[in-house]
């Protein structure tokens, strides 16, 4: 019989009959203790006595006799059993402040772990792993880690002062440039939807900086492609800020940038936009570096820590919370610094937060609007001094740690996989039950668009257990931005069990278009935001592990399903005037050189200018008579549906520099009361130089009292706006022809979106112009009836005329009596044929 002398993680063993030990490796599955002795899968082996015995050893070492059956413990090992030796090639690196975990917010497989060793992984810690190191010819000196970030599939890492990026897919390790000071730490937020331009923005702004400097001498860097270069970043106000930098981040939540200021022991958020620019957060002790986590989901949820500091803020640092600390049905403390115990890690998804103490204790709690608490779990001997937290899945919570390996140079990972919901039914902590059953909708974890004047509804179902009455929370992170009105309403039917169902209706509206705001709250309209909503249960029990709080991202900015089309009734091709076959077979038309100018300033070229017409593109002309005002009426669509005829504020330019048109109105006419912006000023201010250069984002109404504009000095400058209040219109010169407008909606209060399109026209029914100018011909015309009329009197009225009145009676005499002589004699000669 196999007798087996059992310790954690190894075992001796003798064979039947021969009484020779052979080595045996005892992989525990969750622990071993006093009472309940060693549960082992044991492998055997014929390796040296040495290499076992130093297994052995490590395996004592990193999970001592006592472990707690909290949780399933089990070590990866994979990698290794191909006998497979990898070398660790360049720097190792390592993390001096003790021990991290950075998970990516989109791919939950990707982490970092930052500790003695740092190491990356692609399958969630499944697999043996090297330690990270970066190319010796990279850095200088000891590779010191000090900040890490996920940004898109870089991993972004600051070492020795420097910032790196990684890309571990195909491993390839570059320096950040633009930054020329030191640096400490860097950070960024992420945001999941593939595909999303909104989101990609997001995840592209990244900022390095040293924290602890003093802010007004302090030099800050931001980058907006994901930390592959950087610039000068300049926080509002920041030479007049007194204090050091204890970090400065991206609150894409709010749409704010948030800068930590600390000062004599007390540390605030400042903001750096409209309104928040003008009130701080709330000041919190700040008598040691606190490290700043920023929860992923983007909903706004900040965590505080150090050793013995641990604060939460549900507003991207608006207000600050302690938390409570629960043992059972008892409160600690009402916050974890007045307890004698020291955080060793903390890890926290979208809803909840676990917290690992050196007093070998595991707190869990979730993050809520209203309060926030964890609550001890049972004890048991899950603490290493390599141990990290992770959340792997919902519920599902592992504690990390790296062991080393004799043989390889690759390190293994414990794994304590904690089942929280179930541990929570232990009736020593004499948890509450969860009040609901249900909280869902089919919108849930999406991001939607609502533009300006726009809204945007949604329906979240609810069904709370028996005799429950659970208060339903709806929240929004940017309520300078985004308002909204709920309502809920029992459904007609309940369930099987008799548990009554209840419907939210949600109403969204930008804040500054609900009627309920002061305009000093509310941000400023003209720039795109973002907020998250959350459908949460008001006080909910931490029982609740599986019933989520559900949760959106909302964009107040452009819809991308949008766009402007002109309308066509009436083309060339339906009148017959244009040949639509014809203009496919690659048609082109001359614009004659005293009719455009390329640099659209009105100047005769000096050469004809031959145009490629696109069909594909433009499609038939719409027709335009010549001699009457025009405009397009421009139809606003939303995928495939029509949504309005756009009455808002728009320009438009020809694309090949045609300028022989004009506008009905002038700026005094159009009622303006300062100079009006034209094509002359604007591309003479622009970088871009086209049709493209004058949009919402640079256009100023001439009629705004509050504007930059100069006063009105010339009222009968034309007025190049259409649309909006006036009914201006344009004129076209006498020239039939083809006309390629380009049109831009330059009203900013209409959508977040820049609206453009190009289409072209033809103008029919000028006659050709005459070779001498019409002036010229009306000249000439009246000067010879002047001249018929004074030659007429001088004829009737002066001697000379009368005597020219003789001379030719005379001449005429003469001729009839000629006339006379000869008829005779015409007359006998035809007699004679």
């Amino acid at each position: 019989m196999l007798r087996i002398q059992a310790t954690q993680g190894a075992a001796m063993c003798a064979c039947p009959g021969t009484g020779a030990p052979r080595l045996v490796y005892a992989r525990p599955l969750c622990g071993a203790s006093a009472r309940g002795g060693c549960r082992a899968v044991v492998a055997v082996s014929s390796e040296m006595l040495v290499w076992t015995l130093v297994v052995a050893a490590a395996a004592r070492l990193w999970a001592p006799v006592g472990a707690s059956q909290l949780c399933r413990i089990r070590t990866v090992r994979t990698g290794k059993v191909f006998n497979v030796i990898q070398q660790v090639q360049g720097d190792v690196l390592y993390f001096q402040s003790g021990t991290r975990l950075i998970k990516h917010a989109c791919d939950k497989n990707i982490a970092l772990y930052l500790g003695k060793h740092v190491f990356l992984t692609k399958d969630n810690f499944e697999s043996s792993l090297l330690p990270l190191t970066i190319p010796t010819s990279m850095t200088v000196g000891v590779p010191e880690v000090t900040s890490a970030h996920f940004a898109n599939a870089l991993l972004l890492l600051v070492v020795n002062g420097k910032v790196y990026t990684y890309a571990y897919k195909e491993d390839v390790w570059q320096t950040a440039t633009g930054i020329q000071h030191p640096v400490s730490h860097i950070s960024g937020d992420n945001c999941c939807f593939v595909g999303n331009t909104f989101c990609t923005e997001i995840n592209n702004s990244i900022f390095a900086y040293s924290r602890g400097e003093q802010v007004s001498q302090t030099t800050i860097y931001s980058s907006e492609n994901g930390g592959i270069s950087f610039t000068n970043f300049t926080f509002k106000n920041q030479a007049g800020l007194a204090g050091s930098l204890g970090g400065i981040f991206y609150f894409h939540s709010l749409s704010q940038i948030g800068l930590l200021l600390v000062n004599s022991g007390k540390g605030l958020f400042v903001y750096s936009e409209q309104p928040l620019d003008r009130s701080p957060g709330l000041a919190f002790s700040y008598d040691q570096p606190l490290d700043v986590f920023l929860c992923p989901g983007l909903r706004g949820f900040l965590i505080l820590w150090s050793e013995k500091t641990l604060l939460v803020s549900p507003n991207s640092g608006q207000l600050f919370e302690t938390v409570q600390v629960h043992k059972g049905s008892q409160v600690l403390s009402t916050s974890i610094s007045r307890l004698n115990i020291s955080i060793h890690s903390i890890t926290a998804n979208e809803h909840t937060l676990a917290v690992l103490t050196k007093e070998d204790a595991l707190y869990f709690g979730s993050l809520e609007f209203l309060s926030n608490s964890i609550i001890q779990l049972p004890e048991g001997s899950v603490w290493f001094p390599e141990a990290v937290l992770m959340f792997s899945g919902v519920g599902m919570l592992d504690i990390l740690t790296p062991l080393p390996d004799a043989a390889f140079p690759t390190f293994d990972m414990q794994k304590c996989a904690l089942n929280v919901q179930a541990a929570l039914m232990d009736p020593v902590l004499q948890v509450k039950e969860c009040k609901i059953e249900l909280l869902e909708s089919t919108l849930e974890s999406e991001m939607y668009t609502i533009d300006m004047n726009s809204k945007l509804n949604l329906s979240f179902t609810l069904i709370p257990r028996l005799g429950m009455s659970p208060i339903p929370l709806v929240m929004v992170s940017n309520p300078y931005s985004l308002g909204l009105q709920a309502s809920i309403y029992e459904e007609a039917d309940n369930t099987f069990e008799g548990n009554i169902v209840y419907k939210l209706d949600i109403d969204l509206k930008q804040q500054h278009h609900s009627g309920r705001a002061s305009p000093n709250f509310t941000s400023s309209i003209r720039r795109p935001t973002i907020s998250t909503l959350t459908v949460d249960i008001a006080n909910r029990e931490i029982s609740c592990v599986d019933m989520k709080p559900q949760s959106m991202l909302i964009s107040v900015g452009c819809d991308l399903e949008k766009k402007i089309v002109v309308q066509n009734k009436i083309s060339a091709c339906s009148k017959g005037i244009l040949n639509p076959v014809e203009l496919q077979k690659n048609y082109s038309y001359v614009i004659e050189k005293e009719f455009y100018d390329s640099s659209y300033q009105g100047q005769r070229s000096d050469e004809d200018l031959v145009v490629q017409y696109s069909y594909k593109d433009l499609g038939c002309p719409r027709l335009v008579y010549y001699d009457t005002p025009w405009k397009p009426v421009i139809e606003l669509w939303r995928k495939s549906d029509f949504q309005e005829v756009v009455s808002a504020e728009y320009v438009l330019l020809e694309v090949n520099g045609v300028f022989t048109y004009s506008y009905a109105m002038t700026a005094g006419s159009a009622s303006c009361l300062s100079q009006p912006q034209n094509w002359t000023s604007v591309l003479e201010t622009s970088s871009k130089k086209g049709p493209f250069s004058w949009n919402r984002e640079n256009y100023i109404s001439c009629r705004d009292s509050s504007s930059n504009l100069t006063a009105l000095e010339w009222p009968d400058v034309q007025y190049q706006v259409l649309g909006g209040l006036t009914d201006n219109e344009i004129i076209f010169d006498q020239r039939n022809g083809f006309y390629i407008f380009h049109l831009s909606i330059v009203d900013p209060y209409y959508s977040y979106c820049q609206l453009e399109t190009t289409f072209s026209i033809y103008v029919y029914g000028a006659y050709p112009r005459r070779a001498i100018p019409p002036e010229a011909a009306i000249v000439l015309l009246v000067s010879g009836l002047l001249l018929a009329v004074w030659l007429a009197h001088l004829v009737l009225h002066t001697k000379e005329g009368h005597r020219c009145q003789q001379c030719c009676a005379s001449l005429c005499c003469c001729g009839c009596a000629r006339a006379r002589h000869r008829s005779p004699a015409r007359a006998e000669h035809g007699a004679s044929e």
